[in-house]
């Protein structure tokens, strides 16, 4: 399932611009030539792209617990029915009772060392904004998050993350070397699409929690089957 990373990150990449676009319109790239151009803006997406794998890994990590835990095939199943009940339930109700409050601190401390970096023209610098950037709040990212966790795996978990950013960086790139070429009624066309790209994903990690046996899409765990009978673990000998 890691496709639906790069699924998510290529059509969510148009509300990245929306939300960190204007963050890429005014980094401190050196336009002196287009060598020094693209080698910053690639450490600002290798920045982004390391801070996801880092959330990408802690998040494969909790999934793997609720693996270990007994959920198995389940995991999948929930984390696709969260995926459509955060698509469902109105984002007023979200706002209502705030949930990111514990993390305003941290979340500030991330703005302020972003603002700060932005004002700083260098290599450093750039990758450094990516870096912070990649910790900013973002409902599509915490949508890839729920992805990392049902990976059950630390290394998938990060490898999830890491597909989701790879996934924005064309359109991100397309802002940084050209500005705000997106205009806004169609980012706001894309952004109504993007809930059904979510729900369709989610469903996704659902059948595929289900074991239905479809290639690709719902395959059976035979191996977890076989390791939750123990009895079918029996080696026979053969006498001579």
């Amino acid at each position: 399932m890691l496709w639906t990373a790069l699924v998510l990150g290529l059509a969510g990449s148009f509300h990245c611009i929306g939300m960190c676009g204007p963050i890429a319109f005014v980094l401190p790239i050196d336009r002196s030539s287009k060598m020094k151009v693209f080698f910053q803006t690639f450490l600002y997406h290798i920045g982004r792209l390391i801070s996801y794998s880092l959330i990408g890994l802690l998040f494969g990590f909790i999934g793997k617990g609720l693996y270990l835990a007994g959920f198995q095939q389940r995991l999948s199943v929930l984390m696709g029915v969260f995926m459509i009940v955060t698509i469902i339930i109105p984002i007023s109700l979200f706002n209502k009772y705030n949930f990111s409050k514990p993390l305003y601190k941290i979340i500030s401390k991330v703005k302020s060392k972003l603002g700060f970096y932005l004002s700083k023209k260098s290599n450093k610098a750039l990758f450094l904004i990516g870096f912070f950037n990649g910790f900013l709040p973002c409902g599509l990212v915490y949508m890839a998050l729920i992805g990392s966790v049902s990976t059950g795996n630390s290394f998938q978990g990060a490898l999830y993350m890491a597909i989701f950013g790879l996934g924005t960086i064309p359109m991100m790139s397309a802002a940084i070397l050209l500005g705000n070429f997106v205009s806004v009624s169609f980012r706001t066309k894309i952004q109504k699409v993007i809930p059904v790209f979510v729900v369709i994903i989610g469903i996704l990690f659902i059948l595929r929690g289900l074991g239905l046996g479809i290639p690709y899409i719902s395959p059976s765990d035979a191996k977890l089957q076989l390791s939750n009978n123990p009895t079918e673990c029996i080696t026979v000998e053969n006498d001579d």
